[in-house]
């Protein structure tokens, strides 16, 4: 009899998974996340072995280029002496099977002894899928477990990415207790705390674009970047959409614009209009790229394929949102919201004039709601920090 034949050649997928599992999946998915900022465009991924209940190495990717978590991990555990021979390994994303920048996890997985391994997620590349029937047909036991939210959500970004060409989308803003963002007049600094806006500054430090409205850079003249007492792993190229080119030239976001990678996105006719060609040449001369995007039958830009021309311009895989309710509105109706990070303060205006987070639709039923799913929340003083993920069509019908 074959030795490998008790193994089945295509990966089982169980949601049901023993509580042990889910455990240190759990603990996969927090270390996969000390790679955000530094590994885009590849997946963050966390690896734990274990063996006979105990954790004998851990590891994660690191840097983009750099060794997978599953080779950081084999080698935590060759550092402490320990064989991994026999262990279960833990993994957030299914191991890799090609030769890219690293060889494939899957050779060092099955060299390393390794009898079992279980991962939150399908790897949906077309190069590196595949590694889970590999390891089967190898006699390497590999299983998909999603019973850890945690695990999954590490490569949320780099999975959406793969699969739709659009990068993943955080929505941010600060609110009190009603709602509101800003009074009637457009004053809105500062609602939030100081923790709370140093949150939202450590953010900006591992996202790949920060973009946000025409209306925001005239009412606030913001920098948009990141001011951290930390290492700032990502400069965030801000991007500002400005449908006829009326970005102020004395802006904060144009003035910086050499030192901070800066974009404004425009109609497409007005990226060669002659009749804007001075004040464009003058906003190009400033170190601003002008990103020429078509416009719908409203006459605004096209938000999708400025995502899209985001991903392909910039390899953007994060995009955070940084604007008034007119650009948040509108993203939420378009369904290109991935993720809500509210921060909510202890304050109420109670004024029917003041703005709300977003704007722009007529909901007449609740049916009608965009729904999100609460995925975290934490204190910050006197203010709420409260993270939303989308609730997809696909998994709508589980939610309460």
């Amino acid at each position: 009899m074959d030795s490998h034949a008790q193994f089945d050649e295509e990966p089982r997928v169980r949601e049901r998974c023993a509580s042990e599992d889910r455990r240190f999946l759990d603990i996969a998915g927090r270390i996969a996340l000390r790679g955000l900022g530094d590994v885009e465009p590849n997946p963050c991924v966390g690896c734990v072995i274990v063996k006979d209940g105990v954790v004998i190495g851990m590891g994660h990717h690191r840097s983009f280029g750099g060794p997978h978590a599953e080779r950081e991990a084999l080698a935590a555990c060759q550092a402490r002496g320990l064989d991994p021979r026999g262990a279960t390994m833990y993994v957030t994303l299914e191991p890799c099977a090609h030769v890219g920048k690293q060889p494939p996890c899957t050779e060092a997985i099955f060299k390393s002894g390794v009898a079992r391994v279980v991962y939150a997620r399908p790897d949906p590349h077309s190069l590196s899928g595949d590694g889970a029937r590999i390891l089967n047909s190898a006699g390497v036991l590999s299983e998909c477990c999603n019973a850890s939210a945690l695990a999954r959500l590490a490569a949320d970004a780099f999975i959406k990415r793969t699969q739709t060409g659009l990068p993943w989308v955080i929505a941010k803003w600060a609110q009190t207790i009603d709602g509101r963002i800003a009074t009637r007049s457009g004053e809105s600094q500062w609602i939030s705390n100081e923790l709370s806006r140093a949150r939202v500054h450590r953010l900006r430090a591992r996202v790949d674009v920060i973009l946000t409205g025409l209306g925001t850079v005239v009412a606030d003249d913001p920098m948009l970047n990141a001011r951290v007492p930390t290492r700032v792993r990502r400069i965030a190229r801000r991007v500002v959409v400005d449908t006829h080119l009326e970005t102020p030239e004395d802006a904060a976001i144009v003035r910086t614009a050499r030192e901070y990678p800066t974009s404004i996105a425009c109609a497409k006719e007005m990226a060669v209009a002659e009749v804007v060609t001075d004040r464009r040449s003058r906003l190009e001369a400033a170190g601003v790229e002008i990103i020429g995007v078509p416009t719908p039958l409203n006459g605004r830009v096209d938000l999708e394929l400025l995502l899209r021309a985001l991903v392909d311009r910039y390899d953007a895989t994060n995009v955070m949102i940084e604007a008034g309710p007119g650009l948040l509105g509108s993203l939420f109706a378009l369904g290109l919201v991935d993720e809500a990070i509210v921060y909510i303060a202890p304050i109420l205006l109670g004024d029917d004039e003041a703005r709300s987070a977003a704007a722009g639709r007529a909901v007449e039923s609740l049916r009608d709601a965009r729904r999100f799913r609460l995925a975290r929340t934490k204190r910050l003083q006197s203010d709420l920090e409260l993270t939303y993920s989308r609730i997809r069509d696909a998994d709508s019908s589980s939610s309460t």
